[in-house]
């Protein structure tokens, strides 16, 4: 894959270098001198992955780097620290300015390559869910961001998964004050760990004996319940080409033996972090789309999700050869209890009698919300028959005792009137509607507190 990635480098053929090696390998590359000018351009969202110099002149990599992950708009972007710097007090530091990885000079071009496209992909996705994201703002749901920057990327439960005894005891001892670690030395049940959900991140040793670390990693990667799992590798010196292989499939980082204490925790605070941040924008699409199709007053589906469901659940009925019943629902008489009574006692009745229905139905059923007092059913595999019963059954439970409507736990009695058909054979949605309608008005004008049924 492609993506936009800034140089930052005072030092001109140090740019035309890196320029040099990445347009090779198409990907859009632009150039930055300055710390100043690499905060202009990210601040203009010009690119996906940022290189950046330690060494340079006014304000250093480091800095630079902090600025930009403390900034909302800029945190997302992952920053590769490029230096001639090789200790790992510097790559500590780097990290703990916000880096998400630290190249060391001379630069080996395949593990460039290799950790711009795994960081452009993580980019691709957060950028995805940072678009949604900001549409649930716009309606009224907290902003992630806000989570994001005050998140330490400590705490949590990781897997460590090491059949060498004294190499797990050694990363227990370093973390058992920051972290909740379980070690596993037998990979398959590692990865059923994986899918259990109780893991926020996974190490795993590249020196599995008898069996090949990465195929662990990539069935991480391939299970729905785990692909999103940051794993970080623990790789000796030799392992050059597995550390790239590694990240080819999807692993998020590496450490190279002998592990670094400081070093180890700055990575998993880096991808804790970065975990926690894209969970944060996956749980706000998840509650925009809840917004967008669910009554906040009752919390049961709304119109909008009522029309969209009915027409595929009539089609898959007429499919079938199946039966399916429609009830719709009105509340006797409840602007009288608004007028009487105010909105707040309404909003209570409307909220109990959402609840009594729920009591009483079947779990395949579909009720929804359809506006003010009006509310429907859909009873799949139901002829009318049964549907009759069932509506019968829920007109008694709303009748059965009177609905709290105060704080004083004053009661008001309130009954509900009901119209009912079964689909027809024509097989359209509208026309059953329109018959389950017709009932209602029936069971209404005649009396209400009924229930009424319109045959096809």
């Amino acid at each position: 894959m492609t993506a936009r990635v800034l140089v930052v480098d005072d030092v001109a053929p140090n740019l035309k270098l890196l320029e040099a090696r990445l347009t090779a390998e198409y990907f859009d590359v632009t150039t930055a001198t300055s710390g100043a000018e690499a905060l202009l351009a990210c601040g203009r969202d010009d690119c996906d992955v940022v290189l950046l110099d330690v060494m340079m002149p006014g304000m250093n990599g480091f800095e630079v780097c902090r600025r930009l992950k403390k900034d909302p708009a800029t945190a997302h972007i992952p920053v590769v620290m490029v230096t001639a710097l090789d200790q790992p007090s510097d790559r500590f530091k780097g990290l703990d300015a916000g880096a998400d990885d630290f190249l060391t000079k001379p630069i080996d071009e395949v593990a460039l390559i290799a950790r711009v496209r795994s960081l452009a992909r993580l980019k691709m996705v957060l950028d995805e869910l940072r678009t949604r994201a900001s549409t649930s703002v716009s309606l009224g749901m907290p902003d992630p961001l806000v989570h994001a920057l005050a998140e330490d990327g400590l705490g949590g439960h990781l897997l460590l998964v090491e059949d060498r005894a004294s190499s797990a005891d050694q990363i227990k001892f370093v973390l058992r004050d920051k972290y909740t670690v379980d070690v596993e030395p037998d990979p398959q049940e590692a990865l059923v760990q994986a899918i259990s959900g109780r893991c926020d991140l996974f190490i795993v040793s590249l020196g599995l004996h008898g069996f090949d670390a990465l195929r662990l990693c990539s069935q991480i990667r391939s299970l729905e319940r785990s692909r999103q799992l940051p794993i970080l590798c623990l790789a000796e010196l030799e392992d050059r080409p597995r550390v790239l292989r590694a990240l080819d499939i999807g692993v998020n980082d590496f450490l190279t033996r002998p592990i670094d204490a400081n070093e180890l925790t700055a990575r998993i605070r880096t991808q804790l972090r970065r975990k926690r941040y894209a969970d944060k924008l996956r749980d706000n699409v998840q509650a925009s789309i809840e917004l967008a199709v669910v009554d906040p007053l009752t919390g049961l589906n709304n119109r909008r999700y009522f029309e969209t469901h009915l027409s595929a659940l009539v089609g898959q009925a007429a499919d079938r050869g199946r039966p399916l019943s429609l009830m719709v629902l009105d509340i006797d008489h409840f602007k009288e209890v608004n007028d009487t009574y105010g909105h707040e006692a309404g909003d209570r009745v409307l909220r109990g009698f959402a609840e009594r229905v729920r009591r009483v139905i079947r779990v395949p059923d579909l009720v929804c919300r359809l506006g003010g007092e009006e509310f429907v059913i859909v009873m799949p595999d139901t002829h009318l028959d049964v549907a009759t019963k069932i509506a019968e059954r829920v007109r008694a439970e709303v009748e059965r005792e009177r609905f709290v409507v105060a704080e004083d736990g004053s009661r008001i009695a309130v009954t509900v009137s009901i119209g009912l058909a079964e689909r027809g054979h024509d097989g359209e949605p509208e026309g059953l509607f329109r018959r389950a309608d017709r009932a209602l008005y029936r069971a209404k004008s005649s009396g209400r507190n009924r229930v009424s049924a319109e045959a096809a």
